[in-house]
């Protein structure tokens, strides 16, 4: 579906989604544990519920009143026929949820969309096979796996934090204890999201400060869960980006100040941008500037974030470079490329570079068609760039907006009024 969206003054308070990279990691070691758990303010949306799909086809029985999910996971099955895991365009789903795979003891094929299965996964199967288990010879999905794991060390270089997650899980419930060396990691604070439910689970592991060499005690049980899951970072950053260009306030409430989640780190940009940040009881306020300020940033732990931080750099006057951040290549689409093309369209001057990428804004954006690319972070980023643009902006394919923001386009609206 094509959508049309015309310039327009924004200002006001928005309630953010919940976290979905909190509630896969509720739901499935909710599926590990052997009990029954209860997840509240659960993020309902396409990728959520690909993971929920997952779960059930372990075994576990889940329901929901809302957005309040029940789980119960006595009837996983650790042994038995082989199983079939469809990822849909969830990421996080295929690479944590080979954590649970590697638990069990039956052989599980994971596929996904097309977008999906380009997603590489090549070296993370090296590594569950380092660790005995039984994997395809493959760099992409489909492929199969079959645990458990029985083998003590493995070395795995991480272009994403979801690597050393879904091992991490896994080595809780290894027949052995388990060493994780991680010469190259990216996106760390996602690592640390993580260590977070582990800690909440008591279990006993050492990792190193610089979250590079780990070892983990086998042989743990998950324990069933109670919980709430806090707002996302990553969806409010399109937010925080069209108070950084529209010179306004917008304040976003339904987050947790001491998440660790990655894009919380892009406030911090913002504000060396000239952005003005107030944290209040129940979220975060954002105050554009008159001049947004230009420089140099890294986005190694951030990868999501460059899309709508891309936007905002076309409203400086000034040159902004975003690098260190490679891995955006590996997303739903090569969002380096994509945005230099749709930015390109909007009549910005960008340069690719081969960690990131140069924009020279003019401090404005024109009207245009710009292509969404099925990837929702693309099409956010466009759809905050057209509120502010000099005419009118027309994106395709707006749908995927619902694999992680269903309620996207709805939040927006509340916060505009026609120019």
């Amino acid at each position: 579906m094509e959508k049309i969206i015309n310039p327009s003054k924004v200002s006001g308070v928005i309630n953010i989604p919940s976290s979905k990279s909190q509630t896969i990691r509720a739901l499935l070691i909710a599926t590990l544990a052997n009990g029954q758990s209860v997840i509240k303010n659960a993020l309902l949306s396409s990728d959520t519920i690909s993971c929920i799909k997952a779960c059930k086809a372990f075994g576990a029985q889940i329901t929901q009143d809302k957005t309040t999910l029940y789980i119960d996971s006595t009837n996983v099955k650790k042994n038995g026929d082989p199983i079939t895991i469809d990822c849909e365009n969830s990421g996080t789903t295929l690479y944590l949820a080979l954590g649970l795979a590697a638990y069990l003891e039956c052989e599980v094929t994971f596929t996904g969309d097309q977008s999906l299965k380009k997603r590489p996964v090549g070296p993370l199967l090296q590594a569950y096979k380092d660790l005995g288990c039984t994997v395809s010879d493959t760099n992409y999905p489909p492929f199969t796996i079959k645990g458990p794991i029985t083998k003590s060390k493995t070395i795995i270089d991480c272009p994403t934090s979801q690597y050393l997650s879904s091992l991490l899980l896994a080595s809780c419930c290894a027949k052995t204890d388990v060493e994780i060396i991680t010469p190259l990691l990216y996106e760390k604070p996602y690592v640390r999201l993580t260590l977070e439910w582990m800690n909440n689970q008591n279990f006993d592991y050492k990792i190193s400060k610089d979250l590079q060499h780990s070892f983990v005690k086998g042989n743990q049980i998950f324990k069933p869960i109670n919980t709430t899951i806090s707002g996302d970072y990553s969806s409010a950053t399109f937010f925080f980006a069209l108070a950084a260009i529209s010179k306004t306030s917008i304040t976003v409430n339904g987050l947790n100040k001491n998440d660790s989640q990655g894009d919380k780190q892009t406030l911090s940009i913002l504000e060396k941008m000239g952005c003005t940040i107030n944290w209040t009881e129940n979220g975060v306020e954002v105050i554009g500037p008159d001049e947004l300020k230009g420089g140099t940033f890294s986005l190694n732990s951030m990868p999501d974030a460059l899309p709508a931080l891309s936007v905002v750099a076309c409203f400086s006057k000034e040159k902004v470079i975003f690098n260190n951040v490679a891995q955006a290549r590996l997303k739903e689409t090569d969002r380096i490329t994509t945005m230099r093309k749709n930015l390109e369209k909007l009549n910005v001057s960008v340069k690719e570079l081969d960690d990131g990428i140069e924009i020279n804004g003019n401090g404005k954006v024109k009207g245009a068609f710009v292509k969404g690319y099925d990837d929702h972070r693309i099409i956010m980023a466009m759809a905050i760039a057209a509120t502010n643009a000099e005419s009118k902006v027309t994106i395709d394919n707006v749908d995927a907006v619902s694999v992680t923001f269903p309620t996207f386009f709805e939040l927006l609206d509340q916060l505009k009024e026609t120019k």
